[in-house]
């Protein structure tokens, strides 16, 4: 199992060898640098830490520049944890990661923050008809969610309803996405490379 850090550029679409259209998302994958590295023996598990983005020092502690500076490299906005790396993929401190470790045409999971949409009702967090008509009058019942329990027994709402509240900004995880097409670019902003 190999890893990388990364953030979504956006989405397009491709053609794929058949002709067919393929919607892609767009990931700037890496440079990654390997800022630590946990061995059993001192940590007592197994896993190399990966730094991405840049920070300007200036909004770093001493504590972080510190530490970035054992692994030879400038503060990172993103700082996570990979493990149960094979033993062809250990890497060493200070040692730059690129989408390289990745292939076209290889399945990734990847994960990430879903975007925040604040509080919303039932028809859009949960995808209820609403109940009601929309003419005769039912102009305020249209996008509720109609009954939540029963009334003398069992005199309460079962914990898990689903009911309106905080939707998005939760960890995701997407499985078995295929890599279309892996190249590094050159922007103004400088060198990318993603998936």
């Amino acid at each position: 199992m190999s890893g990388l850090l990364g953030k979504k550029i956006g989405m397009t679409s491709i053609y794929d060898e058949a002709g067919k259209m393929v919607p892609v998302t767009v990931i700037e994958a890496g440079p990654c640098v390997v800022t630590q590295v946990r061995t059993i023996e001192k940590d007592g598990y197994s896993a190399i830490q990966l730094g991405f983005d840049e920070k300007k020092e200036k909004n770093a502690t001493k504590a972080e520049i510190g530490h970035f500076a054992k692994a030879g490299t400038t503060p990172k906005k993103l700082v996570r944890e990979f493990s149960r790396f094979e033993e062809g993929h250990r890497k060493q401190l200070g040692e730059t990661l690129t989408v390289d470790v990745f292939m076209e045409g290889e399945y990734v999971d990847v994960s990430g923050i879903s975007k925040g949409k604040g509080f919303q009702g039932v028809v859009k967090r949960h995808h209820f008809n609403g109940v009601g008509q929309a003419t005769h009058g039912q102009h305020n019942r249209l996008r509720k969610p109609g009954s939540i329990g029963a009334c003398a027994y069992p005199s309460r709402v079962f914990k898990g309803l689903r009911m309106g509240g905080q939707m998005g900004n939760h960890k995701v995880k997407v499985t078995n996405l295929l890599i279309m097409n892996r190249e590094e670019f050159v922007s103004g902003e400088g060198r990318r490379s993603g998936p």
